[in-house]
C-alpha cells in the first residue's frame, strides 16, 4: 500500500480494502466447554441422537393408549402399576394388559408403552401412584407425552456449522449432541495504543489541558466483545518515536492487529502518521463519513495490521464498528461479520452533516421501532457522554440533508 495520502473514499471502498487483506487464523482443537466465544472451524458433528432414547415429557404414568382410551370421570379406568422409573433409571419394564408404570419427566419410556398419562388425570396423582392408577382422561392419541428418540437431532448431523460463534446456547447443544471438542480459529491478539499527550490515566486527577483516556477501556472491550484477545494496552505522547516503540513492542508480544486511536489527522503533531506515513506500509485516507474521516490502515512487514483511528470517542466507536470488528471477525472465519440491522422510524428530527454518511450514536425502542439520538448535543464526534445511552448508530445517507420525525432510518444494532 502506498503511504501518500489520497481523495475520499466511500466506507465500502476503505472495507473493502482491509478486508482483501485478511487472512483466517490457524486452527487448533479444544474442550467444547473451553471454547466459548470461539468460531468453529469446522462444524460440530452430533456423536449420538437427541433425545437419546424415547422418554417422558411429564410426570404420571407410561401406560398402551388402548388400555385407557375410554376413560372418564365417570368411568375411571384402573391400572396396576407394575414399575417405578425414576430419572436416570435403565430399566425397561414389559408392561401387559391393564399394567402401568409410574415415570418421571426425562425418564426412559417402557418399549410397551406408547403414551403418557399426566398425574393431573389420574385420580390419586401423585399422592397415590405406587399401587394402582385410575385414569379420569385418556392420551389425545398414541405418543402423547412421549419424546421420541432422535426427533430434534441424528448422530452424524450438524449441530453447529463452521463459521458459527460457540454461544451458551451452541454449546449446550454441541454437548447435549455428545460433542467433547471441537476445531476453532485462534482468537486474535489485538494491541490498543491511545496516542496524545494531554491524556490521563483512567482515574487521574483531571486538570486543564488534560483529559481521560478513554478511548483504551473503550477498544479493549470492543476488542474483547468482538472475541478477541487483549494483548497491550498503552498510552502514548505525541511523538513518532513512541509509536514506533510501541508498535515493536507489541509484535513483539505477538499481536495480529494493533489499535491506534488519534495522530492520524493532519494536524502539526500527529504521531501515527509521523511514524508510518512515507513508509509504504500504513496508507492514509479520508473517508466519507461522519464522525471517522480520517482513517489509517495497513500491514506490517511482520503481517500484523495496523489501523488508525481517529481520536475523538464517538468518532473510535463509530470507526471500530464500520472498520475493525469486521476484520476481526474476518480474521476468526466468521460466517456473519456485519453488525444485524433494522429500518426504523425516527422520533426526532436532526440535521446530518452534509455530503458524508452519518453514524449517529442512537436510542432505539424496538418494541414501538422507532430511534432518537442518544445525545442532546446532536453528533459531535467528542460526545462520549452520549455513548452510555446508545443501543444503535442511526446510518443517515450522505446526500439526507435534514431527518424529520416519521422518517425511516436504517440502523446499525450494537447493545
Amino acid at each position: 500500500m502506498s503511504g501518500a495520502t489520497t481523495g475520499r473514499r466511500t466506507v465500502e471502498e476503505q472495507l473493502a480494502r482491509v478486508l482483501d487483506v485478511v487472512t483466517v487464523l490457524d486452527a487448533e482443537t479444544r474442550a467444547v466447554t473451553d471454547a466459548a466465544g470461539r468460531t468453529l472451524a469446522a462444524s460440530a458433528v452430533a456423536a449420538h441422537d437427541i433425545p437419546l432414547f424415547d422418554n417422558s415429557a411429564m410426570d404420571g404414568f407410561a401406560v398402551r393408549a388402548a388400555d385407557v382410551a375410554p376413560a372418564s370421570e365417570e368411568n375411571p379406568i384402573v391400572l396396576q402399576v407394575v414399575a417405578d422409573l425414576p430419572a436416570g433409571i435403565a430399566l425397561d419394564p414389559p408392561l401387559g394388559s391393564g399394567e402401568a408404570a409410574r415415570i418421571m419427566t426425562g425418564s426412559p419410556a417402557p418399549s410397551d408403552a406408547d403414551a403418557i398419562v399426566p398425574f393431573e388425570d389420574t385420580e390419586g396423582g401423585l399422592a397415590d401412584s405406587l399401587g394402582e392408577a385410575r385414569v379420569l382422561r385418556a392420551p389425545t392419541k398414541p405418543g402423547a407425552f412421549i419424546r421420541r428418540r432422535g426427533a430434534d437431532l441424528r448422530a452424524g448431523d450438524d449441530v453447529v456449522l463452521a463459521g458459527e460463534r460457540l454461544g451458551a446456547f451452541q454449546i449446550a447443544a454441541a454437548v447435549a449432541a455428545g460433542v467433547s471438542e471441537v476445531s476453532v480459529t485462534r482468537a486474535p491478539r489485538v494491541a490498543v495504543v491511545s496516542t496524545g499527550s494531554e491524556l490521563l490515566a483512567p482515574g487521574e486527577p483531571a486538570e486543564r489541558g488534560r483529559i481521560p483516556d478513554s478511548n483504551g477501556p473503550l477498544l479493549a472491550q470492543l476488542v474483547a466483545d468482538a472475541d478477541a484477545e487483549v494483548v497491550l494496552v498503552a498510552r502514548v505522547r505525541d511523538e513518532a518515536d513512541a509509536v514506533r516503540a510501541v508498535t515493536a513492542e507489541a509484535v513483539e508480544r505477538g499481536a495480529d492487529v494493533i489499535v491506534f486511536t488519534g495522530g492520524v489527522s493532519a494536524g502539526a503533531y500527529e504521531p501515527v502518521r509521523g511514524a508510518f506515513d512515507g513508509r509504504g506500509e500504513v496508507e492514509f485516507v479520508g473517508v466519507s463519513m461522519q464522525p471517522g474521516k480520517p482513517q489509517a490502515f495497513g500491514v506490517l512487514g511482520a503481517g500484523t495490521l495496523v489501523f488508525g483511528l481517529p481520536g475523538n470517542p464517538v468518532s473510535v466507536a463509530v470507526s471500530f464498528e464500520v472498520f475493525v470488528r469486521p476484520a476481526l471477525l474476518a480474521m476468526q472465519g466468521r460466517s456473519e461479520i456485519h453488525r444485524p440491522r433494522a429500518t426504523l422510524i425516527a422520533d426526532a428530527a436532526w440535521t446530518p452533516p452534509p455530503a458524508r454518511r452519518q453514524y449517529l450514536p442512537a436510542v432505539v425502542d424496538l418494541v414501538a421501532g422507532t430511534v432518537r439520538p442518544a445525545s442532546a448535543g446532536g453528533s459531535g464526534s467528542h460526545l462520549a457522554g452520549g455513548l452510555a445511552r446508545a443501543h444503535a448508530f442511526a446510518i443517515v445517507p450522505a446526500d439526507v440533508e435534514a431527518v424529520s420525525v416519521g422518517d425511516t432510518i436504517d440502523v446499525m444494532l450494537v447493545g
